[in-house]
């Protein structure tokens, strides 16, 4: 079980949270929570004019809500932005979703009661899954849409998944002994829906995959550099040292490893080799870097507080800012975006040379009796389709906005449009991985496998595991699902 505090929570009890394990709050939470509920219940009585607490919202601020409207205006705005459109989001986006909010809730900032949370908390140990389309935040006010989806279950309302479908949630929630809360109160709508908590959930457990993927790719690398009986001079740790990046040295010394032991290597006489060969440590040790900068905002995005206004308990202050903008998340998986398409275009480049028997000195697309036999030619198309669709989806969505709310939130991020590209992108490389590792063991297997290094022939006895030698032309794809499911249960 892991605790939430508020101030800790890491990406990858995130991804242990979206994956099923259960959370509980921590002790030293509750008094943050209740003195800012607290202060904001008595405010809201006093009828205060503090924005979402007895105002409008949006370009309704200016409308002052009567204090005994306080709860009916918490629920009106969780009904009203429950406008998503789209499929829904896996399961798994939804969980990562629900356990940064609560912690961000956590952190006593918001002015919401213990019980709230509580609820939040009983819903993700209970597995409910909550019906949350993928369309519907801009990025700005925070993921107003998806947040609004999930909060509806507090209430009793809205959709979760149920035997098997989504079913409307007011006629099973007894079915799982849950008890929605009675009402809301004074701010409470505003602080469950205001933040960046589903953009930056559904992030931390892209970034974790990307390490794996981008480890997964090395791997495929060091086996095609090794069919092509490429040159490790390039993987020297001299070269690496005088550019001064970590992440380059990093990535050479890992392809050393993988290599080490290998009979192939340098073993034609070939002073240098093409640039997708050559240049892997520079590139997967950019592409290290880039992950780890987005590792590093999407982190400090979990445990923010991201929604407005802020109750600041010892001044007694309720500020009203922009912490819900998402600019730093859409900037972060802008350039994840980048990072993981170049993994996909180099690897494709490696793919070509193994399949064009001018570059690689092989038979054909990788197959005896070529002619009667197309081989593997075509899995360079599907490659290509990939990484043509990666380029179009790097676009950047964080320079790109439309004004909502009547020109009230005049600027937005468009953070969740950037996280849904990022999340195809992810699924493309995926696939990318898949079909180098697959050609590569083949390519690997007309010099034998006994001639690769010691982690390269760890890698290749996997694949052989799972799908055998193509001796002849046969349905390639079924050996892809093959290899893309191992990969998706990591076990490559």
């Amino acid at each position: 079980m892991i605790r939430i505090n508020g101030e800790s929570l890491s990406l990858k009890e995130v991804e242990r949270i979206a994956s099923g394990e259960e959370i509980s709050l921590s002790e030293e939470t509750f008094q943050r929570i209740d003195e800012s509920a607290a202060f904001i219940e008595k405010l809201a009585s006093q009828g205060k004019v503090i924005y979402g607490v007895t105002t409008g919202f949006g370009k309704l601020c200016d409308t002052v809500i009567p204090p005994e409207d306080a709860g009916k205006l918490q629920e009106n705005l969780i009904k009203s932005h429950s406008s998503g459109s789209g499929e829904p989001l896996p399961e798994r986006y939804v969980r990562a979703g629900i356990a940064v909010r609560i912690n961000s809730l956590a952190k006593g900032y918001s002015g919401i009661r213990r019980i709230v949370l509580e609820k939040l908390v009983e819903l993700l140990n209970k597995k409910v899954y909550p019906y949350v389309p993928s369309y519907g935040s801009v990025g700005a006010s925070g993921d107003l849409a998806p947040l609004a989806h999930i909060s509806l279950l507090l209430l009793g309302k809205g959709r979760a998944f149920y035997e098997g479908e989504f079913k409307d949630f007011s006629k099973i929630f007894h079915l799982i002994n849950f008890e929605p809360i009675d009402r809301l109160r004074a701010k409470e709508g505003l602080a469950l829906i205001n933040g960046t908590a589903v953009e930056s959930g559904i992030s931390s457990l892209l970034i974790r995959e990307a390490f794996y993927l981008v480890e997964a790719s090395l791997k495929a690398s060091s086996l095609s550099l090794e069919a092509l009986r490429g040159r490790k001079e390039a993987f020297d740790l001299r070269i690496q040292e005088v550019r001064g990046y970590e992440t380059q040295e990093e990535v050479a010394g890992f392809v050393l490893s993988q290599i080490k032991g290998s009979k192939l290597v340098n073993s034609v006489p070939r002073v240098q080799d093409a640039y997708s060969l050559r240049c892997i440590p520079a590139v997967y040790g950019a592409v290290l870097g880039g992950l780890r900068y987005a590792e590093n905002i999407i982190l400090k995005e979990i445990n923010a507080v991201t929604d407005n206004p802020i109750v600041f308990m010892k001044s007694e202050d309720v500020l009203s800012g922009g912490n819900f903008h998402a600019e730093p998340v859409a900037f972060a998986m802008d350039h994840f975006a980048i990072v993981m398409s170049e993994v996909g275009s180099i690897s494709e480049r490696r793919v070509n040379r193994l399949l064009n028997p001018a570059l690689s000195n092989l038979p054909p697309f990788l197959v005896k009796h070529s002619g009667l036999n197309s081989g593997m030619m075509i899995l360079q198309y599907t490659m290509a389709s990939l990484v043509s669709e990666n380029k179009v989806l790097s676009h950047p969505a964080s320079v790109d906005s439309i004004p909502v709310s009547a020109d009230q939130e005049d600027h937005v991020s468009m953070g969740m449009n950037a996280v849904l590209k990022a999340d195809k992108i992810i699924s493309n490389i995926r696939r990318i991985v898949a079909i180098e590792l697959l050609v590569s063991a083949q390519a690997v297997d007309f010099y034998g496998s006994e001639n690769l290094g010691i982690g390269t022939k760890e890698t290749y006895d996997k694949i052989r595991s799972i799908i055998d030698f193509a001796e002849h032309d046969r349905e390639f794809s079924y050996d892809l699902e093959k290899i893309e499911r191992a990969l998706k249960e990591r076990k490559i």
